[in-house]
């Protein structure tokens, strides 16, 4: 099922083989939006390394307790030949500029994380 011009249902779907379930639809409907704006102003594909993600699998994980995976609403990203540095500075610019709308930004080694949460967060997880 495609949610967006790039992006299909499936991609979301938790690493241990669980669907998008129906209740979080709308969730992952917005995230994908929003995703696809950021596609579009970057003009480059973008890979989801993680999305949706079950209680269980989140805790297996060591993901955080209050995790926006586990309510459909966040992704960790990458972009090929765009460092998670660079990707995590580019999100910011088109925040400010109003082209898109993630409320959480999260920067890592390997990936950037976007979420559709309600209010503004931002974190650095990055090796010192």
């Amino acid at each position: 099922m495609n949610l967006t011009t790039n992006f299909k249902l499936s991609e979301f779907r938790c690493k241990d083989g669980t669907d998008v379930p129906a209740e979080l639809l709308p969730n992952v409907q917005k995230l994908a939006n929003e995703l696809q704006r950021l596609r579009d102003e970057l003009g480059l594909p973008i890979k989801i390394n993680s999305g949706y993600r079950t209680k269980s699998y989140n805790k297996k994980i060591g993901g955080a307790s209050n995790s926006m995976h586990v309510q459909a609403k966040a992704a960790d990203i990458v972009v090929t030949d765009i460092t998670p540095t660079n990707l995590y500075k580019r999100i910011e610019k088109l925040i400010e500029e109003g082209k898109v709308n993630f409320k959480g930004v999260g920067v890592y080694d390997t990936f950037v994380h976007v979420d559709v949460r309600d209010r503004r967060s931002r974190w650095d997880e990055r090796a010192k």
